[in-house]
């Protein structure tokens, strides 16, 4: 098999797993191999941790495969090829540049890895937080506690889909936590005591200056370790709540100033994404006295109109309302307001712990290469669990070692001169896609893309099906790598001078 058509079977057999819990196929296994560990590392772009947990040896060669007729994916349609993505992954190289400590300080704080819950419903009891810190996570930003009890709705949350991948973005119209502040102290007091080196970051709305200090000096006293000041939820009931805060630069200097006077701990302003420039309000937080940052929260959104009812996700009683978008699909945005506040010089030195579609290690790679020190997740863990930990740790840990950084500090903001100014980019030269015969499978995908989409540059056998460039009228735009559905399409690596092109 072409070794791009083994990493596309590899990738598409791997997302079509459930992802059970206490899954049949390793209880199954005759080997004792952990079967659905090994799918899920590779789920999660950590496919050397998946050829290390399967060993130098694969043992699944002349195994009767008990493991995919165990499958519950078999139940919904075929089950997950399991001997032949273990064959894929038995020619995979385990990592041989060892591991790196994961540990870092940010805000004076230290954290045993980069890897924090985000304050929401996955971090809103005791029971939740200590099950994700014996798993692994360094901290939680505890979901936002206030001097009130919001009353919630049924239900809160939507998901969107495209194509197979049921999960792209998520919306939720949920509020802060709907605990008692008496409930809400005792979680923190308690968790504190039981795991004293895991960081608590206490998130907090008030509603006027004295209920932002009382707070402060509220969860000092319970035990947290950092403050985040929620300036940014999209969703909450109420005037000068949430966005309506982060948008409000006045708003944010005043209550990062009453958040400071009720505490001697390190202070985090939460940065609302539905601004134009989030550096101005940063900015200003880091003025009135913040020690760091948060970025992003939710995105106001509305999504999901239903084509019979006419209502919008999610369905309360036939309405809904504008809520906070998340998931993968945010990412590039989140990014694009990290870098924006570490390239303003008012906020280039701020300690930033970011978030905003991290689902994997190498998202977090992204955002710590961009300046972040410490990231946070909600969405991934909603939809797949607090074990994407695992990969998470292993991931990074690898690819630092991969790359000769010897912490998690060397990684932070090495991307940042890598953005410029777009009239600062190479315009002289164009890069080709260079096109590989033998992966190629004669879709045509690549011809009606650029014809319909690019510069009509790509011709098509009559015959055969297959393509070939037009170089006087190919400009270079990579259209056709990235819709090649048998990754037969890639750039040639080769910049050429457009004065030299064909006429």
């Amino acid at each position: 098999m072409c070794m791009a058509y083994e990493e596309i079977k590899l990738k598409s057999e791997t997302g079509r797993c459930l992802l059970c819990h206490n899954a049949s196929c390793s209880k199954s296994c005759p080997n004792q191999l952990p079967v659905s560990d090994i799918i899920r590392s590779v789920r999660f772009d950590n496919t050397g941790g998946a050829a290390e947990k399967l060993g130098s040896s694969n043992p699944c060669e002349n195994c009767t495969a008990p493991c995919k007729a165990a499958c519950k994916r078999g139940k919904i349609d075929k089950p997950i090829d399991i001997p032949e993505v273990m064959n894929i992954i038995a020619k995979e190289k385990g990592s041989e540049c060892g591991k790196v400590d994961l540990s870092i300080d940010f805000c004076g704080v230290h954290f045993e890895n980069p890897f924090l819950l985000s304050s929401s419903v996955v971090g809103s009891n005791y029971e939740m937080v200590a099950k994700a810190f014996e798993m692994g996570w360094a901290g939680v930003a505890f979901k936002t506690i206030g001097l009130f009890t919001p009353d919630e709705v049924s239900p809160r949350f939507a998901a969107l889909e495209k194509e197979e991948n049921p999960f792209i973005g998520f919306k939720n119209i949920e509020q802060i936590s709907d605990h008692s502040i008496e409930e809400n102290m005792d979680f923190l007091r308690k968790l504190k005591k039981n795991y004293p080196t895991k960081i608590i970051v206490a998130s907090i709305m008030g509603q006027n200056e004295e209920e932002w200090t009382k707070l402060a000096t509220m969860m000092e006293e319970a035990g947290a370790d950092i403050i985040e000041c929620n300036f940014s939820c999209p969703q909450m009931v109420g005037e000068g709540l949430g966005s309506d805060v982060g948008t409000n630069l006045e708003l944010v200097r005043k209550y990062t100033a009453a958040t400071k006077k009720g505490t001697k701990l390190p202070v985090l302003a939460k940065m609302t994404p539905n601004i134009t420039k989030m550096e101005e309000p940063a900015a200003v937080a880091m003025e009135a006295g913040a020690d760091g940052l948060a970025a992003i929260n939710t995105i106001k959104s509305i999504m999901n109109v239903n084509p019979q009812s006419l209502a919008s996700a999610p369905d309360v009683v036939g309405k809904s309302s504008i809520g906070g978008y998340s998931g993968k699909s945010v990412k590039p945005i989140a990014l694009r307001f990290i870098h924006d506040m570490k390239k303003d010089p008012r906020t280039a030195s701020a300690p930033i712990s970011g978030m905003g579609g991290i689902e994997t290690w190498k998202d977090a790679m992204e955002f710590i290469a961009l300046g972040c020190g410490t990231v946070q997740v909600t969405t991934a863990v909603m939809q797949y669990g607090y074990r994407i930990i695992d990969d998470m740790i292993d991931g990074l840990s690898t690819y630092l070692a991969s790359k000769g950084y010897s912490s998690v500090d060397e990684l932070v903001g090495a991307a940042l001169g890598n953005v410029i100014d777009p009239g600062a980019l190479d315009r002289s030269t164009i890069e080709f896609p260079k096109f590989d015969r033998d992966a190629c499978v004669g879709c045509g995908r690549c011809y009606v893309s650029c014809f319909d989409g690019g510069h009509q540059a790509i011709a098509l056998d009559p015959m055969t099906g297959t393509p070939s460039l037009i170089p006087k009228k190919c400009v270079g735009c990579q259209l056709c790598t990235l819709v090649c559905p048998a990754c037969a399409i890639k750039p040639s690596g080769i910049r050429v001078s457009k004065d030299k092109l064909p006429k």
